[in-house]
């Protein structure tokens, strides 16, 4: 038998494709992570999780490898610079970071450090946003672009940035807001920056195919954006208009409806030109992808071209069509944003038990008193060969509707109903394990395969940390970020730790198509098993809810670093939130919940029903759950389950046969 090695974990997850050199796995069969690239050994991902765990840090964990946010800014950059070179473009690429994709601080200061030499800027769309792009340091040449619907407040806040010597280009996505701006900018007397969002009718591909077109949201038709020009010579403010802008949606996964677009706005800034204005900047808006899959198709969860090729294609796209209007070449803006950030971040979550289909903690053995329709069902079982799969399968499944009638009408005992159902997933085992290596297998024995996996109990909040998945059906990979050197024998899904039966992730990245297992190792008692969920910076961090109360996760941000140990180091801590943090969210004051606990412990201990000692631990021990951290606690839960495992010899000894597995389940 052919031993299995960390080259078919790489294959069977796909690791190459979707990680694009960032990630990899090294010999000790551990995932790797390359902030530069492919460059250097990489950071060993589970020495990270256990040096975490070192410092008394509990999972889940969000690790942030700030390094490569700063590689992707530069590559950006770079891609532009070198594409305008090579095909004598008369414009320079400004490029701006839109923080709605991840308004973390820690990110946003990455961004603009690593920028800081293309004088790369920031877009913000709301009144908050905006506050916090006004205060970052940016260089005076960088933009800042206001998108979004506008108030007072915000056209002010806007206005005041250019006072205070910013490039801030405030974006008409409506006409009315033309006039606010107008207005507001007497009040102040200052001349303000204006670009105007027109509405195209290109529009993009994938998920946010729909946010582009004609029926977008945001932009200005044609006889919108003519009447605003007209407004702007009426005001004498021609020359401040300085951007056109559009957008065709995000993750847009062909490259095709890209080139049309750009193609469609270029010729609008075309015309523009002709009529007299000064147009300086031409934005293309966002919608550069990410690969989540490694397809490299225009599937969803995929984009079916390089950055190079997106970087050519914008910048061909546009010169091709000025060069044909004999008009000068704009200065390039993009608002890239998941493509910045979305492979800077890993969850890592620990698995603690799993749920195994037809498992039984009871002997079923065969009895003279059971029913025939258990009969039938054994015989089914001892007689299944590769020539009556099918057959089997669907004879199997008719006593099984049966034996639910009859117990329904109380022709059935319980236990005679627990051996009929226990049959059933051991008939539906064999006929899934028996129809590997067929030529032809059957659609209903291979649909066995998602009914058949296992769950795995995560450490996670689907809800909080990955949103998109369970909002939008949004795909990410997911790998043991460990035991690459064993083969995964286990197919699963994952379940997290909510209430709410949505909290579960069964659908899977695949180059084919889209998985409904996911290939894991056996879960063992006492043995840490994490999972990686991978590419997750791009607006899981933001969008995260509440649901069952679980807060932020805790978050370490690693850096690159040569000369120590591993090769980085840990450059901040910070904690995820506690209970008491996240009660008082929604109006609950620990210190009251602490007092009315202690009222009750008192009132039991006055009624002897507490013994004051008791009361006292009690009350330390609600308070330690109040300030400790929101998810499980795996080492406690650790020696919990060890401590039920070793209970089964103890009831075997009693006569009843018990998997190790009961307690997990």
């Amino acid at each position: 038998m052919r031993t299995w090695s960390v080259s078919d974990s790489l294959k069977m997850y796909n690791i190459e494709s979707w990680g694009d050199q960032y990630f990899s796995i090294n010999p000790s069969g551990n995932m790797t992570v390359h902030p530069r690239k492919g460059e250097g050994a990489g950071v060993d991902l589970k020495s990270v999780v256990e040096e975490i765990r070192s410092q008394g840090l509990g999972l889940p964990v969000l690790i942030r490898f700030q390094d490569i946010i700063r590689h992707r800014v530069v590559t950006l950059n770079e891609s532009f610079r070198k594409c305008i070179h090579e095909f004598g473009y008369k414009g320079q690429y400004q490029g701006v970071y839109p923080i709605k994709v991840n308004q973390m601080r820690e990110v946003v200061e990455e961004i603009i450090d690593a920028g800081r030499i293309y004088d790369f800027g920031l877009e913000a769309g709301s009144k908050a946003e905006l506050a916090a792009v006004i205060a970052m340091t940016t260089t005076p040449r960088s933009l800042v672009i206001c998108n979004g619907f506008k108030d007072y407040a915000f056209i002010k806040t806007a206005l005041m940035g250019l006072k205070l010597g910013k490039r801030v280009i405030i974006v008409v996505e409506k006409l009315s807001e033309l006039y606010q701006i107008i207005t507001v900018a007497k009040e102040l007397s200052v001349t303000p920056l204006i670009g105007i969002r027109t509405k195209l009718s290109s529009k993009g591909s994938g998920k946010w195919e729909s946010s582009g077109g004609e029926s977008a949201k945001f932009g200005l038709t044609t006889p919108e954006l003519l009447h605003a020009v007209n407004v702007l010579r009426q005001e004498g403010l021609q020359e401040s208009f300085k951007l056109l802008h559009f957008h065709i949606g995000s993750q847009i996964t062909n490259i095709k409806p890209i080139k049309d677009a750009v193609k469609e706005g270029t010729r609008i800034y075309s015309k523009l030109c002709k009529m007299g204005l000064n147009l300086e900047f031409l934005d293309v808006g966002g919608g550069l992808g990410v690969d989540y899959d490694g397809s490299r198709t225009s599937f969803e969860s995929s984009i079916n071209y390089t950055l190079a090729e997106y970087v050519s294609a914008v910048v061909y796209s546009i010169q091709e069509v000025c060069q044909a209007e004999e008009v000068k070449e704009p200065n390039i803006v993009s608002e890239s944003g998941r493509a910045l950030v979305a492979q800077h971040s890993v969850l890592i979550v620990n698995v603690f038990g799993n749920i195994e289909v037809g498992a039984t903690p009871i002997a079923l053995d065969e009895t003279p008193e059971e029913e025939d329709v258990v009969k039938e069902m054994r015989y089914l079982s001892q007689h299944l060969s590769s020539k009556n799969l099918l057959e089997h399968f669907h004879d199997a499944l008719q006593r099984k509707e049966e034996a639910l009638s009859m117990f329904k009408l109380g022709f059935l005992s319980l236990e005679d109903k627990a051996k009929v159902e226990y049959l059933f997933w051991q008939i539906c085992k064999m006929i899934h394990k028996n129809s590997a290596g067929l030529r032809y297998v059957p659609d209903d024995v291979e649909a066995l395969n998602k009914h058949l996996a296992d769950q795995y109990l995560c450490n996670f909040s689907l809800f909080q940390s990955m949103p998109d998945h369970w909002a939008i059906q949004h795909l990410f990979p997911i790998v043991p970020i460990h035991r690459h050197d064993e083969e995964p024998t286990r197919n699963a899904t994952l379940v997290d730790i909510t209430c709410d039966s949505d909290g579960k992730v069964n659908k899977f990245i695949d180059l084919r198509d889209i998985k409904d297992t996911l290939p894991l190792h056996a879960f063992k008692v006492g043995d840490p098993y994490y999972l990686g969920f991978f590419l997750m910076g791009a607006y899981q961090d933001i969008m995260g809810d509440l649901h069952n109360l679980f807060g932020r996760v805790n978050e370490v941000h690693v850096f690159l670093d040569e000369t120590e140990p591993g090769g980085y180091y840990i450059e901040e801590v910070i904690k995820g939130n506690t209970i008491a943090g996240v009660l008082s969210w929604i109006q609950y004051s620990a210190t009251d919940l602490e007092k009315k606990v202690k009222e009750q412990i008192d009132s039991k201990v006055r009624e002897g029903f507490i013994k004051p000692r008791e009361g006292v631990e009690l009350q330390n021990f609600y308070e330690e759950v109040l300030y400790g951290y929101t998810y499980v606690d795996y080492e406690k839960q650790s020696k919990l389950l060890q401590a039920t495992v070793d209970m089964v010899p103890r009831i075997v000894e009693s006569g009843v046969e018990i998997p190790a597995n009961t307690f997990l389940n």
